[in-house]
């Protein structure tokens, strides 16, 4: 069911956020949005969601060293990669480092809404959840 997905975007381009967090709504999901590495630990910390959508490139880090800190504190959180300014290498990269997957952006929601799918019920199987 979509009301199990709690998604939180992370991207630093306001557009983009809003622009998918009311295309995700509009299918059922709840969506929180950050613009920053510390803002998305900070809605993490309050348990909120279960799936992390993030760009590989934010303003106070970048996008493989804020995966680190999310996994690190959060081990079994279904994260994936977005890639737009990068390349296919970083999204590989983040998979090395605990991402389920990564998307090239421009991507189109239903993509998106498959992978969300697919690398949260890999994680949860994973972990038990």
């Amino acid at each position: 069911m979509v009301q199990d997905y709690k998604i939180l975007l992370v991207d630093d381009e306001p557009d983009f956020l809003e622009t998918n967090r009311k295309r995700l709504m509009r299918r059922g999901y709840s969506v929180e949005t950050a613009t920053s590495c510390s803002e998305a630990i900070s809605k993490l910390e309050t348990g909120w969601p279960n799936v992390v959508v993030l760009d590989v490139m934010l303003p106070d880090m970048d996008g493989i060293a804020c995966l680190k800190k999310i996994k690190k504190k959060w081990p079994a959180m279904t994260v994936l990669m977005l890639t737009g300014h990068a390349s296919m290498q970083a999204g590989l990269k983040g998979i090395a480092h605990g991402a389920a997957d990564y998307c090239m952006k421009p991507i189109a929601l239903d993509e998106l809404i498959e992978k969300i799918h697919i690398a949260h019920d890999e994680t949860s199987s994973l972990h038990g959840r």
